[in-house]
């Protein structure tokens, strides 16, 4: 799709040319495809060519992932729909990598399965497609759909992939191959609880009261309620939250509410009352100020500079305050 994720598409493909390589053989065979066969930009600018639909070998392939990045909504069409419920139909194996699960679900494919997205997209998939289970965890394989979170863990999955289809054997030497790290654990989620990317532990009492937040983010909890609940005392709390994120509790939890809300916004089309509501918000004034006062605009005007093509948000940087070049330009 247009602006899809480079890095977890090229990840997710590199273990299986790894396994070509070291079996000396054409264990796999990928092509990369697009509805028309363009040219096809990817999220941080890089170009790559694509095979059309009509020219592909979809009638031969065993899995079909859809790589998308933002705002996948913009992209879907009738076709794109098609060719993955031709696929369906086929007994294909259907993934998503990053916000591909999106497209899967418009296209009535994620039904009673469950899935996974990249977490800041989480909350709008739950709301968009109320019917399909979704998960916090790098990848999920349901039957014949499997979902991955993008990124790094696309390599996961390529090289769980490989591993089904082929032994630990061949897996464990691609992995090698690719000087890929341990292998996370099914399941395992894309947030860590007890430590941060770079090593830094997280303090298990800022978790645990983060964790309370989070869970509850459409009826918030009084501070008093969570400090409770988690076991410290008001003053321990504060100490804590000062030293780990640099905000006192209560603002850090309206922050992520406010940041639920923004994917929301951006992502969906719901009304901003029920956003608000669904934010922890009960007057929409309120939610209205308290959204500007973050983000610097109010969530109407965000709604429309939000979706501004992501080639204008990611190189350069986008900024609110700018006014991007015509849809052509780069």
């Amino acid at each position: 799709m247009p602006y899809f994720n480079l890095a977890a598409t090229m990840s997710f493909i590199d273990p299986f040319r790894a396994s070509n390589y070291l079996e000396g053989t054409t264990l796999f065979r990928w092509q990369i495809i697009s509805e028309k066969g363009q040219t096809i930009t990817a999220s941080n600018g890089v170009e790559i060519s694509t095979t059309a639909f009509e020219e592909a070998e979809l009638k031969k392939a065993e899995l079909l992932f859809v790589s998308s990045s933002w705002q996948p909504e913009r992209h879907v069409t009738s076709a794109i729909r098609s060719c993955l419920r031709d696929a369906a139909k086929r007994q294909t194996i259907i993934g998503g990598l990053d916000t591909g699960a999106f497209i899967i679900a418009q296209s009535g494919l994620l039904e009673n399965h469950t899935a996974t997205v990249h977490y800041e997209h989480i909350d709008a998939f739950k709301e968009l497609f109320p019917n399909t289970g979704v998960s916090e965890a790098l990848w999920v394989i349901d039957r014949n759909r499997v979902t991955c979170c993008g990124g790094a863990a696309a390599l996961d999955l390529g090289l769980q992939m490989i591993r089904k289809s082929h032994g630990s054997a061949l897996a464990n030497a691609a992995a090698r191959y690719v000087f890929a790290p341990p292998m996370r654990s099914h399941g395992t989620r894309q947030c860590p609880d007890n430590i941060e990317p770079l090593g830094n532990s997280v303090h298990r009492g800022v978790r645990a009261a983060i964790d309370v937040m989070e869970a509850n983010l459409e009826t918030p909890l009084p501070i008093a309620e969570v400090c409770r609940q988690v076991g410290l005392s008001h003053r321990q709390l504060d100490r804590l939250f000062a030293q780990c994120v640099r905000k006192t509790p209560a603002l850090y939890y309206r922050d992520i509410r406010l940041d639920r809300a923004r994917g929301l916004v951006t992502q969906t089309e719901l009304s901003m009352s029920e956003i608000a509501f669904a934010s922890g918000f009960s007057s929409q004034v309120h939610f209205s100020r308290a959204y500007k006062d973050r983000f610097g605009l109010p969530p109407s005007k965000d709604r429309v500079q939000g979706r501004i093509p992501f080639e204008f948000r990611a190189w350069p940087m986008h900024r609110a305050s700018s006014t991007p070049p015509s849809s052509g330009t780069k």
